[in-house]
C-alpha cells in the first residue's frame, strides 16, 4: 500500500503539471478553434527565464516575473503572427504555431549554455516519509499550486466580466461580438493566459534538477490529456492531466513486478510508463472520438 500511495503522489504531482499545460491548450482552442503547438516553447522558455531571475530575486519573485514575462511574450506572438491570419484555414494557423514553437524554443535553448542551469526551487529532491509513504515536496507544491490556479480560473470565468466575455466568445463568437465583446482582445488574452500557464508548468517540471534540452516534451504529454478530456473542456483537461500522470506513475512503478518479477514476458524490460498517455488516448479515441467531456460535433446534412 505504501508503494501504491508513493506512486500516487508522484502521479498527482506530474498530473498537475500536465493539467496546467492542457488548460492552456483548451483556452486557446475554445477561443480560436486552433490547437497551439507553441505551448512547448513557452513552457521551456518560462523555466529558462526563471533560471536567470531566481539567483538575483529569489525563486518566488523570479517565478512570478517569469510567468508574467511569458504571458506578455505569448500575447505579442499572437498579435504579430496569429492575428494577421484570422479568417485563414485553421490548419494553416496550426502549422504556423509549429514554426513558432521551433523558433522560440531554439532561441530559448541558446540561453541554456553549456553549464547546468536550474530554476533554483526550494524543494529540490527533498522528501517526507509519512507512514512509510514517500512524498516529494516538489510534487506537493505542484499539486497545491495547480489546485489554487484551477479554483482561481473557475472563479474568474464564472464571476468576472472578462471571464464571462471569454465564455461568450467561446460559445458563440458572432453573438458575443454583437453584444460588444471584442473577440480580438479575447484571442490575445487567451494566448497570454495559456502562455503563462505553460511557463508555470515548465517551472515545476524543471524542479529537482537542471533544465534539460528536452524539457519541452512535457507539453507534448499534455496533448493526450486534452484528447482524453475533450478539446473544449477545461474540466476535462484537468481530469485528463491527472489521469495520465497517475497512470504513468503507476505503470512506471509496477512494471517490473507485473512483467519481469512475475515471469510474464520477462523480455519486456522497457518500462511502459512513458507510453501510457498515448495508450490511454488511443483507447479513449476508439470509444469517444470527441473525448470524455468534449462537445460532440454536430454536422448538418
Amino acid at each position: 500500500m505504501t508503494q501504491f500511495l508513493s506512486a500516487l503522489s508522484v502521479g498527482l504531482g506530474s498530473g498537475a503539471i500536465y493539467a496546467l499545460v492542457a488548460i492552456g491548450f483548451v483556452m486557446i482552442f475554445k477561443a480560436t478553434g486552433v490547437i497551439s503547438f507553441a505551448q512547448p516553447a513557452f513552457l521551456m522558455s518560462g523555466a529558462i527565464i526563471v533560471s536567470f531571475l531566481a539567483p538575483v530575486m529569489g525563486f518566488y519573485v523570479g517565478a512570478i516575473l517569469g510567468v508574467i514575462a511569458i504571458g506578455v511574450i505569448a500575447l505579442l506572438v499572437e498579435r504579430a503572427a496569429i492575428r494577421p491570419m484570422v479568417g485563414k484555414a485553421v490548419f494553416i494557423v496550426a502549422i504556423i504555431t509549429v514554426g513558432l514553437d521551433i523558433v522560440i524554443r531554439t532561441v530559448a535553448g541558446m540561453f541554456l549554455g553549456t553549464q547546468p542551469r536550474s530554476v533554483g526551487d526550494p524543494w529540490g529532491t527533498d522528501v517526507s516519509v509519512i507512514g512509510g509513504v514517500i512524498v516529494q515536496h516538489r510534487h506537493v507544491a505542484a499539486f497545491v499550486t495547480a489546485a489554487v490556479i484551477v479554483v482561481a480560473l473557475l472563479l474568474f470565468f464564472r464571476y468576472s466580466s472578462v471571464g464571462l466575455a471569454m465564455r461568450a466568445v467561446a460559445s458563440d463568437q458572432e453573438a458575443a461580438m454583437a453584444q460588444g465583446v471584442s473577440a480580438s482582445a479575447i484571442f490575445a488574452l487567451s494566448w497570454a493566459m495559456a502562455g503563462a500557464l505553460a511557463a508555470l508548468a515548465g517551472i515545476f517540471a524543471a524542479t529537482g534538477g537542471p533544465i534539460g534540452n528536452t524539457l519541452w516534451l512535457v507539453a507534448l504529454i499534455a496533448l493526450p490529456a486534452i484528447v482524453i478530456g475533450g478539446f473544449d473542456s477545461i474540466g476535462g483537461a484537468i481530469i485528463g492531466g491527472l489521469t495520465i500522470g497517475i497512470a504513468q506513475a503507476m505503470v512506471s512503478t509496477y512494471h517490473n513486478q507485473w512483467f519481469d518479477g512475475s515471469g510474464v514476458m520477462p523480455e519486456l524490460t522497457t518500462n511502459l510508463g512513458p507510453l501510457m498517455p498515448w495508450i490511454i488516448m488511443l483507447a479513449v479515441l476508439l470509444v469517444r472520438p470527441h473525448g470524455l467531456f468534449g462537445t460532440k460535433e454536430v454536422e448538418r446534412v
